[in-house]
């Protein structure tokens, strides 16, 4: 008896922690920040060692074993063959430890949150969050808030709900995984009046919050998950004047609020239009730039995460911005894995598409003619499946997978849904003796030890990294990021940080600027070293040169940072910037002419310049002009 109260204890105490991690991620903004995953991170390390435990207290506890779950070993596997041989170890060992943490979590949900009771709870956690975070959105549109907490959102989301994320999109992402569920709780679920209307108040305040994210993906992927519930809710008489009733109600609500307000119209014909933030024209300019690399990466891919890296080379003149991802999930996936990690990829859907199919035939026998009271289990799985279909469809035209709190809870749904085949059969079910134990033990202990590890160097570089930017003094500032190279050395960004604090410090003009150039050149050295594909090391590396009066020398990293990224509008200005220290006005002109045809508007640099070139050819002054560029990145 002590050890079943003990097992249920630890049970509940891992459901609280899973639920916590999935609570703080979307409430701290998607848990895109590193300094927000870290806390994800121990928190899965606390679970982590939660199960352990439940391992010994409980010898009977079984552990299931599905068809998806030996996608998801094939999948650390490869990732992990993949990161050692990235060419940016940092880069990728951030990537890496997402992946370890995304499927540890599948293992932790699926064999130890599997029973209905905790299904429901969980169930209803959720869902009361995704309605408190769209009430935000919907407060954020009417009062065109452009706050996230005290986060102020970048300009292309002004006037759209984003709750708790800072992009909109992602806000849809979040609520589009729960409104089929709460859609389907309504109609099949066990669940009396009044609970059946919290589910139908709970759905109705998040389509609002989808709404008024003025998301397009979102909408499309809300649309086609509603049509395929209400193609299966329609199938049951019982059901079907219900199900058309709240569909027409949905349709009518659309309707009002697209014909009350101007901005989700003028948001829809943004779409074709050509120099709008908001055009839709810009991800088939990614999907281009993505589909080389992958051609030139065909099987294995870039590497983790390394889309970003290596986007430099690939870049086209109208996306200027750093685009971070590929803005398509799979696209994303083939261009950093691979057509081998795109077919493990494949396989685990295809796998857990088998068992939902396998599954259904089973929990549907709860809901019929002849017993209409419903069942749970056909409630959860076919609002899991309508919601997966949202994500699988949102997924073309977005990166939901790279904000944690949407990875998170799309993990969580695909094992909760895997975790109900045991309702078809029980070859799945495992019941480990003491050298199952044992190795579990072991596999379990090893994942806490290295994710533990990391959370904690993580977070000591991030504590010195954040608050360097609030030092009083410039010997502050380099002692804390030194502190923070010295947590983690293969950080490119650090050295970058530490390579600019020196080079600015250096054009003061002290009597020490010669000793501070060469300390900002040996950073920017280093930082070649860490991530060879980035071009602004050895552009800041020319700049220093050119700063030391050593123009031959210079140039060699001019044209390096422009091998690297030659449709950067940046580079190129500050090629045409080096032109001008080294006297050669013509092809100064050329270069910042060039920068002005890449990106003709918010182009400082390229303008400022211009100005003292064109004045300097009208006199014929090719002295170099005392004030250098403003930096930028």
């Amino acid at each position: 008896m002590e050890r079943e109260m003990a097992d249920r204890w630890l049970e509940r105490s891992i459901l609280g922690t899973v639920l916590v991690m999935l609570v703080f991620a979307a409430l701290a903004t998607g848990a895109v920040r590193p300094q927000d995953f870290v806390v994800v991170q121990g928190l899965l390390v606390v679970a982590t060692g939660l199960w352990i435990v439940r391992f010994w207290v409980n010898p009977s506890h079984r552990i299931q074993w599905t068809p998806p779950c030996w996608a998801v070993i094939a999948f650390v596997g490869y990732a992990l063959v993949r990161y050692h041989q990235a060419d940016v170890e940092y880069v990728a060992r951030q990537e890496s430890i997402r992946i370890l943490v995304y499927a540890w979590l599948f293992f932790i949900v699926l064999n130890n949150l599997h029973r209905q009771q905790t299904t429901q709870v969980l169930v209803a956690v959720l869902l009361g969050v995704g309605m408190l975070i769209a009430v935000y959105a919907v407060a954020q549109f009417l009062t065109r808030s452009n706050h996230v907490w005290h986060f102020v959102k970048p300009p292309q989301y002004a006037g759209r709900g984003s709750g708790t994320f800072i992009c909109p999109n992602h806000l849809a992402g979040f609520l589009e995984l729960l409104v089929p569920l709460a859609l389907a709780a309504l109609f099949l679920s066990r669940a009396r009046a009044l609970a059946r209307i919290l589910y139908a108040y709970v759905a109705l305040v998040m389509l609002a919050g989808i709404g008024v994210s003025i998301s397009r993906g979102g909408w499309l992927a809300t649309a086609v998950a509603l049509a395929a519930l209400f193609a299966v809710l329609i199938q049951y008489r019982q059901h079907r004047r219900t199900a058309l009733g709240v569909l027409v109600a949905i349709l009518v609500g659309l309707g009002l609020f697209l014909k009350k307000s101007d901005r989700p119209m003028k948001r829809l014909q943004d779409t074709l239009a050509e120099g709008q933030l908001d055009s839709g024209l810009v991800r088939p300019e990614l999907w281009k730039a993505a589909g080389r690399m992958w051609r030139d990466h065909l099987w294995w891919g870039v590497g983790p995460a390394h889309f970003d890296v290596r986007y430099p080379a690939y870049r086209t003149q109208h996306v200027q911005s750093r685009p971070l991802w590929v803005h398509n999930d799979y696209l994303n996936a083939l261009v950093d894995w691979g057509v081998a990690g795109g077919a493990i990829i494949g396989a685990f859907l295809v796998a857990l598409a088998w068992g939902a199919g396998r599954t259904w035939k089973y929990v549907q026998r709860g809901t019929n003619d002849l017993n209409p009271k419903g069942s749970d289990r056909s409630a959860h799985v076919l609002g899991a499946c309508a919601s997966l279909l949202a994500l699988l469809v949102h997924s073309v035209v977005d990166f939901n997978m790279q904000v944690p709190a949407n990875a998170m809870l799309t993990v969580t749904l695909m094992a909760s849904l895997s975790s109900h085949l045991r309702f078809a059969t029980n070859r799945y079910w495992v019941r480990p003796h003491s050298m199952g134990r044992l190795l579990a033990t072991l596999l379990g202990g090893l994942a806490c030890y290295y994710l533990a590890a990391q959370t904690s160097q993580r977070h000591r570089e991030l504590s010195l990294s954040l608050t360097s930017s609030r030092a009083e003094t410039w010997r502050e500032w380099v002692a804390r990021l030194e502190a923070a190279h010295a947590v983690e050395p293969q950080n490119p960004d650090t050295t970058y940080s530490l390579g600019e604090a020196y080079r600015l410090q250096s054009w003061e003009g002290n009597d020490d600027w010669e000793a501070l150039a060469a300390a900002a050149m040996r950073w920017f050295d280093l930082g070649m070293r860490l991530n060879p594909y980035d071009p602004y090391n050895p552009l800041r590396y020319g700049m220093c040169l050119d700063w030391l009066k050593r123009h031959a020398q210079a140039d060699v990293f001019f044209t390096w940072a422009w091998r690297l990224d030659p449709k950067n509008y940046y580079v190129s200005a500050l090629r045409g910037w080096h032109y001008l220290q080294a006297g050669d006005l013509a092809a100064a002109r050329q270069w910042l002419e060039h920068s002005r045809e890449l990106k003709a508007y918010d182009n400082q640099v390229a303008n400022t310049y211009l100005t003292i070139v064109l004045e300097r050819l009208a006199h014929r002054d090719t002295s170099p002009p005392s004030t250098p560029p403003a930096p930028d990145r």
